[in-house]
């Protein structure tokens, strides 16, 4: 088996570690990946006030989108507002989850909005903590253009609800029986030993990954993945 590895990055915004992101990116162009970058059309999260508002952020999108970036709406300002998991329960907080349809398309039209103002067409979407609800997907499907999800438990990307998903399986680089497999990394958080890991991780299995796919699938789900989906579930409680 032949297997395929994504790098994704949450957490891009006006106010981020601009120093961290560009070690990140140069580590990135040493060896030709292309991550999935998740942005937060307006961050309003307490945490990131600590860093300066880059003006040139935007600018940057557009740099990345040009070196083959993908880009993902990342919720909308990244604040949490219930404790629900929704349908991906890995965590007990959301932006989305358990809140009103009307509240959530708010939150995607707007969301959408600031990127095409900027130029940009969001290609995919996930949500701040992965947690998101049945409500999120038919606002998506309405508000948007997106069909395509970064998240959830699966051996390969597959279809459920009318969205193709590319699971998302693990926090940092390391070897595991998928077919496809992506690494998600917040480049404001990352430490010293993140960016040695990951740097000798890529000079070893570089030629495995690959730009994120956004093309549709047809592949269901195996009745042994919804199973174990559910059993991952139950170690996240």
């Amino acid at each position: 088996m032949k297997k395929k590895y994504i790098i994704r990055l949450d957490d891009a915004c006006e106010r981020m570690d601009v120093e961290a992101w560009q070690r990140v990116e140069d580590l990135l162009q040493a060896y030709d990946i292309r991550p999935l970058v998740g942005v937060i059309p307006h961050c309003e999260d307490e945490k990131m006030a600590k860093y300066s508002v880059d003006e040139a952020f935007w600018e940057k999108v557009k740099k990345w989108q040009k070196k083959g970036w993908i880009f993902a709406l990342h919720g909308y300002n990244h604040v949490y507002s219930t404790s629900s998991g929704g349908i991906n329960p890995v965590n007990k907080r959301s932006e989305f989850a358990g809140n009103s349809y009307e509240v959530q398309a708010e939150k995607i039209r707007e969301g959408v909005k600031i990127f095409r103002e900027h130029g940009i067409e969001p290609k995919v979407f996930f949500a701040p903590s992965h947690t998101f609800d049945k409500n999120t997907l038919e606002a998506l499907k309405n508000e948007s253009e997106i069909r395509i999800i970064s998240d959830t438990w699966a051996v390969s990307p597959y279809c459920r609800y009318g969205f193709t998903f590319v699971p998302q399986q693990s926090g940092q680089v390391r070897n595991l029986p998928f077919k496809v497999c992506t690494f998600c990394y917040h480049p404001n958080t990352m430490k010293e030993a993140d960016f040695e890991k990951l740097d000798s991780f890529l000079a070893e299995h570089a030629d495995k990954f690959v730009r994120f796919p956004i093309k549709q699938v047809k592949r269901k789900l195996s009745l042994w993945e919804k199973a174990l989906q559910k059993m991952y579930y139950m170690t996240r409680k």
